[in-house]
């Protein structure tokens, strides 16, 4: 099993990024966004939690920047019919602490709004992780589950800045600084706040 990666971010992909170890071995592996938006720029170190599930026809690699996210993920991936995509989805909207609060809350509605999650699964997972629950780790339970995560406004204006031409890691590394900054901002003034910071440094 491979539990832990860590080495330079080689390239960032559209479900994750690969991971170049100090031994040159590269490694593909599938992040929630949580994770992807918190990564370095193209070159910086990497540090991941991984979990490995292998397959007749691949092996696939998933990794958390908290030990706490993986545990999770083996949680919910232990539930029956709730496979890694969905597991990753669930983890790509709520943090650790979030969830438990939602399945204290029987808040089944909340968790339906996670893609490929509907009404009926979402109270089988409720459910089933019921007995699981004080095995999730938590901070302060003090904001909503769609709070302090990476939300529509970031990714459409990433893509805004991807169609001007430019690159998946200069695009990332304008927005995260934007968006660490004015976590609020919406897309269309992230990108003009983006375009004059690029004016400004070429001048």
């Amino acid at each position: 099993m491979i539990a832990y990666i860590e080495g330079r971010l080689l390239e960032v992909t559209g479900k994750g990024c690969v991971v170049l170890t100090p031994g040159g071995v590269g490694y593909e592996i599938a992040l929630p966004t949580t994770a992807l938006v918190g990564l370095p720029p193209k070159g910086g170190e990497v540090m991941l939690f991984t979990h490995l599930i292998v397959r007749e026809d691949a092996q696939d690699l998933y990794g958390f920047t908290a030990r706490d996210d993986r545990d999770l993920f083996r949680l919910l991936i232990g539930i029956d019919k709730l496979g890694p995509k969905k597991a990753l989805a669930i983890l790509s909207h709520f943090r650790p602490d979030h969830l438990r609060e939602l399945v204290l809350r029987e808040d089944a509605d909340m968790l339906a709004t996670v893609p490929g999650i509907g009404p009926k699964s979402a109270r089988e997972i409720m459910w089933k992780l019921k007995d699981k629950v004080a095995g999730i780790k938590t901070g302060p339970l003090t904001s909503t589950p769609a709070q302090d995560q990476p939300h529509s406004e970031y990714f459409d204006a990433l893509a805004g800045m991807k169609a001007l031409g430019y690159t998946e890691e200069e695009a990332r590394g304008l927005m995260k600084g934007i968006f660490d900054a004015e976590p609020d901002i919406d897309a269309s003034a992230a990108l003009r706040l983006a375009l004059k910071k690029i004016a400004a440094a070429r001048s």
